[in-house]
């Protein structure tokens, strides 16, 4: 599904702004007609998108070789409602999302570290990589559940 990182990418960036409009809508429920569950599945739904989306970024950006400052811009617009998609829009229009995945090493340097191997060999297995992501994902999820909602 996800044969190239742009379409990961532009997918989860998409989904990411959905869950705030999901969120948002919730906390419009709550606040109108006292369903304080619409909060509660919004800001779920848009919990773990969150964590998926923050988690893609961070992959592409390792595939895509950005700097410290496009990924941390695609990181933080997750917590601006909606910024996720001026943020992708800016990352395809300057060509950092064009390439296909690094599942072959290359002459460039960075090639030879372990992270850029440990990616590959992740990228070379995507049900592995799928997998792990899912199970960090909901691991993290479960853990701030318990921990407990913002601010509460």
């Amino acid at each position: 599904m996800f044969r190239s990182p742009k379409t990961f990418f532009r997918v989860l960036a998409f989904a990411e702004a959905v869950s705030w409009t999901l969120l948002i809508g919730g906390m419009i429920l709550r606040a109108t007609n006292d369903l304080d569950i619409a909060v509660s599945i919004g800001g779920g739904i848009h919990g773990f998108v969150f964590l998926a989306y923050a988690a893609t970024a961070v992959i592409v950006a390792k595939n895509q070789r950005w700097s410290a400052g496009p990924t941390s811009i695609a990181v933080i617009s997750a917590v601006i409602p909606y910024a996720t998609i001026p943020v992708d829009l800016w990352l395809k229009r300057t060509g950092r999302l064009d390439g296909p995945w690094r599942t072959v090493a290359t002459e460039h340097p960075r090639d030879q570290s372990w992270h850029d191997r440990a990616l590959r060999v992740l990228l070379n297995r995507p049900k592995l990589l799928g997998g792990g992501l899912a199970v960090g994902v909901v691991l993290v999820f479960v853990v701030l559940l318990i921990i407990g909602p913002p601010g509460g």
